[in-house]
């Protein structure tokens, strides 16, 4: 441990996990949320198709989900937890009409997505996502 001031701490095992972008890039990408334990894939798909999406910019992980009527946009940090790459992120959006945040956190398991999201003061549930290719988005009709 290096002591940065009389309050602070740094674990120098932990910093620089959140940068190996090789080893994480198998997170980064578009993710459709198969199962929740919390909501039915009825509702999880009940305004798009469920989704978690993951991205680099620059040294930034950003991203953005949604399930039913909760949206959000996520600011995530990559680490590595005994060999496997984690992604732990907080989020800030809306659940249902009003404006919502929280946190949540995902890791690979055999090729799937496995976490949890957490909504402030609400609801949290574990979850399960297959790797998609993003859908297209069809313009309005008039």
């Amino acid at each position: 441990m290096e002591r940065t001031s009389p309050h602070v701490s740094i674990d120098r095992a932990d910093v620089g996990l959140r940068h190996n972008h090789m080893k994480h890039d198998a997170l980064i990408g578009y993710w459709k949320i198969t199962k929740m334990d919390v909501w039915g894939q009825a509702y999880v798909d009940l305004v798009v198709p469920g989704f978690i999406e993951f991205e680099m910019e620059d040294d930034h992980l950003l991203g953005q989900f949604q399930f039913g009527t909760v949206l959000g946009s996520l600011d995530g940090r990559l680490r590595d937890i005994g060999g496997k790459s984690h992604v732990e992120w907080s989020w800030e959006g809306r659940s249902d009409s009003d404006p919502g945040c929280g946190r949540g956190w995902a890791r690979l398991d055999d090729g799937t997505l496995v976490g949890r999201i957490y909504i402030h003061c609400g609801d949290d549930s574990a979850f399960e996502a297959e790797r998609q290719e993003r859908p297209v988005k069809r313009g309005r009709r008039r």
